[in-house]
């Protein structure tokens, strides 16, 4: 056997132009190279076999847009343990979806105009009204076992709580 003759048998897609060459095709021939059924890869990936069957038909109308669809092309090649970053690049190239920019770091905060700060603040959560009820929970449960004469009279130091007791 010559050389080229046991690349094309590694890799009979590439010579055959009656494939499909789509994301949905690569991952249905991926699946079916791993002896998956779609009931199998439906289950482990928690997606419906519906939405499985769109993606691997590519009926883009049946399925999510933007990063719920990036995701479960994202993850559908995890399982398959295939190349995530050329499907996702397939998937961008046949859907149209963009990636998502990555956020990045200002280098002074001189690089900020008004326009770029908020109108208005988002309200500061502070613990200090919690505090408050706790506070006056325990004040009002304190005075109940006093009324109740839960408390001992020796824990008693001023004359006023001896006199709340009955």
């Amino acid at each position: 056997m010559s050389e080229p003759s046991l690349v094309r048998e590694a890799r009979p897609e590439a010579d055959d132009p009656g494939l499909p060459t789509g994301i949905g095709a690569t991952l249905r021939r991926l699946r079916q190279a791993k002896n998956l059924s779609p009931g199998e890869v439906s289950a482990r990936l928690k997606f419906s076999g519906r939405q499985l069957d769109a993606l691997e038909t590519e009926q883009w109308d049946r399925l999510p847009s933007g990063m719920s669809l990036r995701g479960f092309v994202r993850n559908y090649a995890r399982y398959l343990e295939a190349d995530v970053e050329a499907l996702l690049v397939m998937l961008d190239n046949q859907v149209g979806t963009a990636p998502v920019a990555k956020p990045t770091a200002l280098n002074s905060a001189q690089s900020l105009g008004p326009s770029d700060l908020p109108l208005q603040g988002e309200p500061v959560n502070r613990p200090w009204g919690w505090f408050v009820v706790i506070l006056i929970l325990l004040f009002v449960a304190g005075f109940y076992a006093i009324e109740r004469g839960w408390i001992p009279d020796s824990w008693l130091i001023f004359d006023w709580l001896k006199s709340l007791k009955k």
